[in-house]
C-alpha cells in the first residue's frame, strides 16, 4: 500500500442519532450524526409515521391542497356561469330584444327559462320579440352552458 493516501480510520467512532441513541463503530470520521437509526426508524419500530427530512411530504400536501382549491374555484366559476340570476343584458342580445324582455317583466335567465318551458309561443307572444331574437336568445343560452327545456326545442339554431 502507498503511504499517506488513505484517510485515518477510527475504530472508536461515535454515532449519534437524532432520537438520542448512540453507539460506537469504525469509520473514517470521529463523530457521525444521523437522523434515523434502528431504534427510531418506522421499519424497525413498526409504528406508522412518516420520516421526512427534506420536506417532501409537506410539499406534497401543499400541492394537494392547491389542487383542491383549484377544483373548488373551477366548480364555483361553472356554477356562477350557469347561474339563473344572470341578467338578460349579460347575454348581449341587442337593445331591442333586451328591452322587449324587460317590458314583459323578464329580467334574468331564470325568468327566460321558465317562459321557454311553457313553449316558444309564449316567448314569441312578447311584443317586439320575434323569431330571430328567439333564435339568438337560444344560441346565447347554449353558449353560456344552460340546458334549454324540451318545449323550447321547436326551432333549431
Amino acid at each position: 500500500m502507498k503511504k499517506d493516501i488513505h484517510p485515518t480510520y477510527y475504530t472508536d467512532a461515535k454515532v449519534i442519532c437524532a432520537c438520542g441513541n448512540t453507539w460506537t463503530t469504525g469509520s473514517t470520521r470521529k463523530l457521525i450524526q444521523t437522523d434515523v437509526c434502528s431504534k427510531c426508524h418506522p421499519f424497525f419500530t413498526g409504528e406508522q409515521r412518516i420520516v421526512d427530512t427534506e420536506g417532501q411530504v409537506d410539499r406534497f400536501y401543499k400541492k394537494l391542497e392547491a389542487r383542491k382549491q383549484y377544483l373548488s374555484d373551477v366548480e364555483a366559476r361553472a356554477t356562477a356561469r350557469t347561474s339563473l340570476d344572470r341578467t338578460i343584458a349579460e347575454l348581449e342580445l341587442g337593445s331591442r330584444p333586451t328591452e322587449s324582455l324587460a317590458k314583459a317583466g323578464i329580467n334574468n335567465v331564470g325568468d327566460v327559462l321558465a317562459k321557454l318551458a311553457s313553449g316558444e309561443a309564449a316567448v314569441l307572444a312578447i311584443e317586439g320579440f320575434g323569431r330571430k331574437s328567439l333564435a339568438d336568445l337560444k344560441k346565447r343560452l347554449r353558449q353560456f352552458g344552460y340546458e334549454l327545456p324540451e318545449a323550447a326545442e321547436e326551432i333549431t339554431v
